[in-house]
């Protein structure tokens, strides 16, 4: 990444491997790692672990604490995974942070996710909730677009070329 640390959000819908792929990616990066998922009101997670999709009413206060923690990091960098579905989610979590934050988007089939999650234990999103989570995802136009189906080492190795590539 040069000299110049970004502010990066591993973005998609939920089973995609954001939390994985960020995790290696601040390690190889020596940035910190933040989970979204981490950041979510307790009245979101019950909501959610009911079956029930948020709405923009229920994110935006999530949002706005990842854009805050995100200007806390903005001088060294930082990994945030966030699903970030939809393009005024994108705008609000780049709030003041413009040149200082990209999206990097991964990005797979539903039928891929959906067994995915199928084997995925002890997470609050319920499989249920992956349709509505493809109904709203908007795909970004300016982010760094990489399939899932790589490995996950080749999947950050392919972050980190793109990053050099556009510094």
């Amino acid at each position: 990444m040069g000299d110049s640390k970004k502010i990066l959000v591993v973005m998609g819908v939920s089973g995609t491997g954001k939390s994985t792929i960020g995790k290696m990616l601040a390690k190889t990066l020596k940035i910190p790692f933040f989970d979204g998922d981490d950041f979510h009101p307790e009245a979101n997670v019950k909501k959610m672990s009911a079956g029930k999709p948020l709405n923009d009413g229920d994110r935006q206060g999530w949002l706005e604490k990842l854009n805050a923690l995100a200007k806390e990091h903005q001088s060294k960098g930082a990994i945030i995974a966030c699903s970030a579905l939809k393009q005024n989610y994108r705008t609000l979590l780049q709030n003041n942070l413009k040149g200082t934050m990209r999206f990097v988007y991964l990005e797979g089939s539903f039928e891929l996710i959906k067994s995915r999650l199928e084997d995925r234990k002890g997470h609050f999103m319920p499989l249920a909730l992956l349709k509505s989570q493809f109904d709203a995802l908007e795909a970004p136009i300016d982010a760094i677009k990489i399939p899932i189906t790589l490995a996950p080492d080749k999947i950050v190795k392919q972050i980190v070329t793109e990053l050099a590539h556009t510094d």
